[in-house]
């Protein structure tokens, strides 16, 4: 099944890859992928390798294929879906055959894009009209850009929150574990769920950041300071998610938990709230549905924090599709990105934010609209090196482990205190920062 997730590789494909820049994978041709003038003359035949293993099994991304034959008569589209899409595709880069559009793995520094992608374009020329660009960016020049976009928010049933007499979002954090606590004691669902066992919930938890201080130098301050600093917005949120556990306010045995599982649940109310982001709504709807559940029950709120007087949400992409280098055919690849971004309506069938500026929110996204939420578009120009000195210092931001700890730590599963944990992670990641002279 399809979800979401803030991938990040682990030292050891980081390894891997990095053989793969001196070895046969890793063109330095840095050839671009020109947008096609003439659609009629557009010739050959490409394969996109995609994560979206459930659209290739039912055929939905033939009728997109068949859809895009109609403007590029001349160009043939096959899928290679792949179910372990971040392991099969590092594999793949060692080589030149990684298909002729592929999402970027998370595996691969920013730095390395042009080694491995044909370049879309300048950045002035795309971010104009598109969202995400500084995402791929490198040099100037865009490597990448993802058909959709996501914005962090609890995901939870609106009925439940009713029938404990909570109708108006919190504004603090504060005032969300009183509203989970009001959950506790009125009503018998779980108020907050962590999926703990399948890891990768938690690192959603990561999104806060932004949000929290409705900062669009987030990514900048996370490279240049402390991200658990007194009232940053990683420490801010991983206190909620500390005190939530430590409250009773989440499921009995975190090491019990299971995503499959927790949709249905909470579509029926017996669970009340999960933190995660825009693309989970549509399948907590699909779950109603099939549980015999009222869809409309499925609500969507931001973090619990406003500045002046707003609420705020990052957006951000999902994967970003890109053309390989070492592709034969980049005007034909270069045509299926376009298409599948401008014209496809992939954004608006999985109800996600379009990476088109000029795009109308989704429906999901109305209760933002109306209630003013500020949706903020984070400068990613030190990303690179966020995630340089995430991986060098082995705290693990887009991993889930540091907060398995976090939820271990706030169960008594694990000894130590909240602010000394934090503190030690700060202490991490200033020493790794120091060391790559960040």
């Amino acid at each position: 099944m399809y979800r979401r997730t803030a991938l990040s590789g682990s030292i050891a494909l980081l390894a891997l890859l990095a053989s793969a820049c001196t070895g046969t994978g890793g063109s330095s041709k840095g050839a671009d992928a020109e947008a096609p003038d003439d659609p009629s003359e557009v010739k050959g035949s490409i394969t996109v390798l995609t994560h979206r293993t459930d659209l290739v099994q039912d055929g939905t991304m033939k009728k997109y294929a068949a859809e895009f034959n109609k403007t590029y008569p001349g160009v043939k589209v096959e899928f290679d879906g792949l179910t372990d899409y971040e392991g099969e595709v590092k594999i793949r880069m060692n080589t030149e055959n990684y298909g002729d559009v592929l999402m970027i793995p998370a595996v691969v520094e920013k730095k390395d894009y042009p080694r491995f992608f044909a370049s879309l374009g300048t950045a002035a020329e795309r971010e104009a009209e598109y969202r995400f660009t500084g995402y791929s960016t490198v040099d100037g020049k865009v490597y990448g850009q993802s058909p959709i976009g996501v914005v962090p928010g609890f995901v939870y049933n609106k009925k439940v929150w009713s029938e404990a007499g909570v109708t108006d979002w919190p504004t603090t954090p504060a005032e969300f574990l009183d509203d989970l606590k009001a959950i506790r004691s009125k009503t018998d669902a779980v108020p907050y769920y962590t999926n703990f066992k399948d890891m990768w919930p938690l690192t959603q938890w990561t999104n806060v950041n932004g949000s929290v201080g409705c900062d669009t130098d987030a990514t900048t301050k996370l490279a240049e300071g402390d991200p658990w600093a007194e009232g940053a917005d990683l420490r801010v949120g991983d206190t909620l998610l500390h005190d939530i556990v430590s409250g009773g306010l989440a499921e009995k045995d975190p090491t019990t938990t299971n995503w499959e599982g927790s949709k249905p649940k909470l579509a029926k109310g017996e669970i009340a709230t999960m933190w995660l982001g825009s693309w989970a709504v549509v399948q907590m709807r699909d779950a109603a549905e099939q549980a015999g559940a009222d869809p409309a029950d499925i609500g969507f709120m931001p973090f619990p924090a406003q500045k002046d007087g707003a609420f705020c949400a990052v957006t951000s992409p999902d994967y970003q599709q890109a053309v390989n280098v070492n592709s034969d055919h980049k005007e034909a690849a270069r045509a299926w990105i376009d298409w599948f971004t401008d014209e496809s309506g992939y954004a608006a069938a999985n109800l996600a934010l379009s990476p088109l500026k000029d795009a109308p929110l989704p429906e999901i996204l109305k209760p933002y609209e109306e209630k003013g939420v500020k949706l903020i578009d984070l400068d990613d120009s030190k990303g690179a090196e966020v995630k340089s000195i995430d991986n060098q210092s082995e705290v693990g931001i887009y991993k889930p482990d540091y907060r398995q700890e976090l939820v271990d730590l706030a169960r008594g599963a694990r000894k130590g205190g909240l602010d000394d944990y934090l503190g030690g992670l700060g202490e991490r990641w200033a020493e790794a920062r120091n060391s790559l002279g960040s």
